[in-house]
């Protein structure tokens, strides 16, 4: 199939052959017992609070939601579980773990314009070969921990078949779905393999637009970052392009980084705070991130990878180096449609040397989001008692005070 890019005058025939197989700890101590709870998240449903809500500063315009939903079309869905305390068993908990899905447009099946950066491959993320031969995102993208990837990507395929499918033999419904991971293993019974098809089914069916629920949700839940409790985030920018308005939408899953590393509205907190350690009865390595940018900016998929690496220097913002054993693996793709004439594909695009707005753009929405991150989380006991405490809001409030980052 041959794709045919036009932009700002410019034309491009390429010859591609497509295969087209067409989702705190507060200042006070928090109680070590956790509620037992099995919930489909209702975005909606909920406000937690946020970077903002805090008063830390951040360059940049947010979109209405500041969350990845902001981008026309996404949604997001999440799945939770949290059940039982005390020591590991495996098979029966503790649990601390869940499911998110993305949805880059809706529950429509739409090719998009995509691409995919590892900054460091100690992780996974499905269906990227696809991605990066082709150009395109098929599918719906699920985040979960690292031993759940195979039913959240066999869970995905199905809901594509039961809901796209033609029928015939060669049926390609299923697709090549786009799954990644980061480890919940440390307060979660996560050889016990507790996320199930039915909990993929209801997140996809629950995702929605609007705002987003950050911090101890979907695959989220039982994450850390930078020695406190991580999970969930997300933020969005507004931006202009050649006159034109667009919005980027960044979404982590976040568990990464050491204490001494982290760095809030340019204050090395993680330096200045050193109680609040986190309780391991094993030793704890390095963690991973998954980052998924959505723009509705028009995008080649050669310029989205661009986008992708991009999120590394929103991540060092907040002071991580990135360690050997974290899997920081991005995904970005541009929901603008493309357009068919006979067997040509078009596609409008933005070009390179005006895509400074859509670069810096990622970066300040990957910074908020992943603080945002930690804002959300909660304080949590997981499995044998392990502990991972919330950001104190007061102290972190103090030391940007005190370094004249806030009033």
């Amino acid at each position: 199939m041959k794709l045919f890019f036009q932009s700002h005058g410019m034309k491009i025939l390429m010859s591609l052959l497509i295969l087209m197989p067409f989702t705190i700890f507060s200042d006070e101590q928090h109680s070590s017992k956790q509620e037992s709870v099995q919930s489909t998240e209702s975005n909606k449903a909920k406000h937690n609070k946020r970077a903002r809500d805090w008063g830390i500063p951040f360059d940049g315009i947010p979109g209405q939601h500041n969350a990845i939903t902001d981008v026309p079309g996404v949604e997001v869905g999440y799945y939770t579980l949290i059940q039982g305390d005390g020591s590991l068993v495996v098979g029966k908990g503790p649990i601390r773990t869940g499911v998110t899905v993305i949805m880059p447009s809706g529950r429509h099946k739409r090719y998009l314009p995509a691409a995919v950066f590892s900054l460091n491959g100690d992780g996974e993320l499905t269906g990227s070969h696809y991605i990066n031969d082709y150009g395109f995102l098929g599918t719906m993208i699920g985040i979960t921990n690292t031993n759940s990837i195979g039913i959240v990507r066999d869970a995905i395929g199905e809901w594509n078949y039961k809901n796209y499918s033609s029928g015939g033999l060669e049926d390609f419904s299923f697709s090549l779905p786009v799954v990644g991971e980061t480890w919940d293993g440390d307060f979660n019974d996560i050889n016990g393999y507790h996320v199930k098809k039915e909990h993929v089914f209801s997140a996809i069916e629950n995702a929605r637009s609007g705002p987003v629920l950050e911090g101890n949700v979907g695959g989220g839940t039982g994450m850390w970052l930078y020695g406190f409790k991580g999970g969930s985030g997300t933020a969005s920018r507004k931006i202009t392009v050649a006159d034109k308005n667009y919005t980027v939408g960044v979404f982590v899953q976040a568990n990464f980084g050491q204490r001494e590393e982290l760095v809030i509205a340019g204050v090395p907190v993680g330096r200045m705070i050193t109680d609040l350690q986190p309780v391991f009865q094993d030793g704890r390595k390095d963690g991973s991130i998954i980052a998924i940018v959505a723009t509705d900016a028009p995008m080649l998929p050669l310029y989205l990878r661009l986008v992708a690496r991009r999120v590394s220097l929103g991540m060092a913002r907040t002071g991580t180096i990135s360690g050997n054993g974290s899997g920081d693996i991005f995904l970005a793709f541009s929901t603008h449609r493309t357009t068919r004439n006979g067997q040509l594909m078009q596609l409008g695009f933005i070009p390179k040397w005006q895509l400074d707005p859509i670069f810096k753009a990622t970066v300040e929405a990957t910074e908020e989001a992943i603080i945002n991150a930690l804002v959300a989380a909660e304080t949590m006991t997981g499995a044998n008692g392990n502990i991972m405490y919330g950001l104190p809001e007061k102290r972190v409030a103090e030391l940007l005070r005190l370094h004249h980052r806030i009033q």
